[in-house]
């Protein structure tokens, strides 16, 4: 058969991380969706819909069906060897939150078989889904809304696959650390916003926290280190062929200094390579 360029997103992720969420998203984007499909069944699956003139296919493939997943790796090779568009999306979330997860909805986890506690049959199922983890763009929901998720999903269809992304990341450490980072930088020794009330209710995209924050020469110092440092390593990333590198910048609350540092390196950065800009802490 003749192979369209059919664009194919592999979703998988931790039960309870937003599956479902990005599913919809990827929906409303004019994909067509299937859910928990063996992966065994993932190469005849994909040729069928590419024959029938599918050009957007999206595919869950997750520990719902552990017993297939060990055959996982030869088959999604096969697809990259054909040539197809094939990106995968890992979701995942720290085990607080999942437990808290399945209390809320009452569910069951689909490997606790009666016979594990919830907390254990998410460790076995990070240990299952290992494999596809380390390949994937993953996305940590811990602390997400479900917009935040569907706006993260649609960035993460509308990206140019052939180019390295680089994905900055601000977040607060009083809400955990962001599972999903490949770098994390810690901006809490940085002069602090919070302290001067006129400040507190802004955030580090607000001229006057900008300017609060550029007149301190330690902003400066960190942000050139930082640069320097990326500047160095991120070529080896793209010689490594690596798809996404996640730069996370930290302060206490997520609000002046991480957004501040992180929307920095993104004009930095944008101007030479593929960038995404996140915002964790803010659900506006």
């Amino acid at each position: 058969m003749v192979w369209r360029r059919q664009q194919v997103v592999l979703l998988s992720g931790l039960s309870g991380a937003g599956k479902s969420v990005a599913i919809k998203a990827l929906e409303d984007l004019g994909y067509f969706c299937i859910d928990n499909l063996p992966a065994p069944l993932l190469p005849q699956t994909v040729a069928m819909l590419d024959e029938d003139g599918y050009p957007r296919v999206a595919i869950a493939i997750d520990a719902r069906s552990a017993l297939n997943l060990s055959s996982f790796p030869q088959h999604y090779e096969a697809l990259v060897e054909l040539g197809l568009d094939v990106h995968l999306l890992y979701l995942e979330a720290n085990d607080e939150m999942l437990v808290k997860r399945f209390s809320e909805t009452r569910r069951s986890h689909p490997l606790a078989n009666g016979e594990r506690t919830v907390s254990e049959a998410i460790e076995l199922e990070r240990e299952v889904l290992a494999y596809f983890a380390e390949l994937s763009h993953r996305i940590d929901t811990s602390g997400l809304s479900a917009n935040q998720l569907r706006a993260w999903v649609r960035e993460f269809v509308a990206l140019d696959r052939s180019k390295l992304t680089l994905v900055v990341q601000s977040f607060g450490f009083k809400h955990g650390l962001p599972l999903d980072a490949d770098f994390v930088f810690d901006v809490r020794c940085l002069a602090n916003p919070h302290y001067d009330p006129v400040l507190r209710p802004l955030t580090g995209k607000d001229q006057p926290v900008i300017d609060f924050l550029e007149r301190q020469p330690q902003v400066g110092r960190y942000l050139t280190h930082v640069l320097g440092f990326l500047e160095r390593w991120l070529p080896e990333f793209d010689r490594d062929n690596r798809s996404y590198v996640t730069v996370a910048i930290g302060c206490t609350g997520g609000q002046h200094r991480s957004v501040y540092l992180a929307e920095q390196l993104y004009k930095h950065f944008s101007k030479q390579r593929q960038v995404l800009v996140r915002h964790r802490e803010q659900h506006g």
